[in-house]
């Protein structure tokens, strides 16, 4: 049994008991008639394997010059793009997790493999999937690659968006992670070529090349602005399930909200530290004219002791 068919016996269960609780007690044949039925539906529950989550797919389609209508794409492009894309993803995916070296092998790489399960229409595409390997049982959590998936659809949406968007997109993302991308949007112009992404009923594509070229120039590294600061002032708190601070500079009324950097120990460590004066190191990240987003990196007491006071 898939996961939306065990949804769909889990809501008719819960309809069920609705349905019970709604109905007077005088109503004994209708009463009679839905509980049958509920009993019937927590014995089919109770033999019932545990369902397995379904593993995350995108389909990935392309137009233009390398396309022959629906018959087929050219060997050389395909392999490059669906490379390229690939290597976006696993990049993107490591960023959210690690921290990622400017050179080397990309860390957890194999956590983001994906499949080719097959070709589609719609022009012509492939079906990509991840590895059985990487599918978590657990129904209500995100696998690497789901993540690492939606992180790039939003990625590549923001590309046509506003400054700030873009900004807030790329806030969390490895330079070299953008990198990746950048080579798999250069694939597509260099060859004339454009993509759709289909990925959880959710449809995003380029228009025509120029749109591409377009998305390309606005994550080069001269249009993203970023640099590493320190600011001296007080926490505000931070939510550990999001990884979000907040921080007020001395001197100003408005305060700094981001994300803390995913290789920090012990981030819900700031809020035993709330409104002491600190001194928090971050990178701030601007792209075009938009505003600043911040990445907390480090941060420590403004206050010293003095040791030789101390032993003396």
């Amino acid at each position: 049994m898939n996961l939306h068919e065990y949804h769909h016996i889990q809501a008719e269960l819960q309809a069920l008991e609705q349905l019970i609780a709604s109905t007077p007690e005088d109503f004994v044949i209708e009463r009679m008639g839905l509980e049958n039925r509920k009993e019937e539906i927590e014995r089919i529950l109770a033999t019932l394997p545990s369902p397995k989550r379904e593993p995350a797919r995108v389909r990935l389609t392309f137009r233009g010059k390398p396309i022959i209508g629906t018959q087929g794409i050219f060997v050389d492009f395909g392999t490059q793009a669906v490379s390229a894309f690939a290597e976006a993803v696993a990049a993107i995916g490591a960023s959210l997790n690690v921290s990622l070296g400017a050179r080397g092998i990309l860390p957890d790489k194999d956590k983001y493999r994906l499949l080719i399960t097959g070709t589609v229409g719609g022009s012509f595409g492939f079906q990509l999937e991840e590895a059985p390997s990487q599918i978590l049982p657990l129904l209500n959590e995100k696998s690497l690659v789901e993540s690492a998936l939606e992180q790039t659809e939003q990625l590549m949406k923001a590309t046509l968006s506003s400054d700030d968007e873009l900004t807030e997109a790329i806030s969390d993302v490895n330079p070299r992670a953008l990198e990746c991308l950048r080579r798999f949007l250069d694939t597509m112009v260099s060859n004339e070529a454009v993509c759709t992404l289909l990925f959880q009923d959710r449809i995003f594509r380029f228009a025509d090349v120029a749109q591409v070229q377009r998305s390309f120039e606005r994550i080069r590294q001269d249009n993203i602005h970023e640099e590493e600061i320190e600011l001296r002032g007080v926490f505000e708190g931070f939510l550990p399930k999001h990884r979000t601070f907040q921080f007020k500079e001395e001197g100003s009324t408005e305060p700094i909200t981001g994300k803390v950097d995913p290789m920090m120990n012990e981030p819900a460590e700031i809020n035993h530290h709330l409104y002491k004066d600190m001194v928090a190191t971050m990178v701030k990240k601007t792209v075009g004219t938009g505003n600043p987003r911040y990445h907390l990196k480090a941060y420590r007491s403004t206050v010293t002791i003095d040791t030789e006071s101390l032993t003396s």
